[in-house]
């Protein structure tokens, strides 16, 4: 494995694991008002797009960081349906 494939699995992992945080953070508090819809199915439809460049290119560290993210994304959205309007 090249250093430029270790840089783009750890940029991967950090750029990943920082959606962890927001999704517990609605899980746990059953709020997402302050979430955007629109920011977030703009930014899981780019990542899926990630996902198929990846795929395109043969690139394991792009596939699996945005596939993990896209997940997260996905999770997101769902609990932003889910809550989005709690307190109104």
């Amino acid at each position: 494995m090249t250093a430029f494939e270790w840089v783009g699995y750890a940029a991967g992992t950090l750029t990943t694991i920082a959606f962890v945080p927001q999704v517990l953070h609605v899980w746990k508090t059953k709020r997402a008002d302050d979430l955007h819809i629109g920011t977030l199915v703009i930014f899981t439809v780019g990542v899926a797009l990630w996902v198929v460049y990846g795929i395109a290119v043969r690139e394991l560290p792009v596939i699996l960081a945005n596939a993990v993210t896209l997940v997260l994304q996905c999770a997101i959205i769902f609990l932003k349906v889910r809550y989005g309007r709690a307190g109104r």
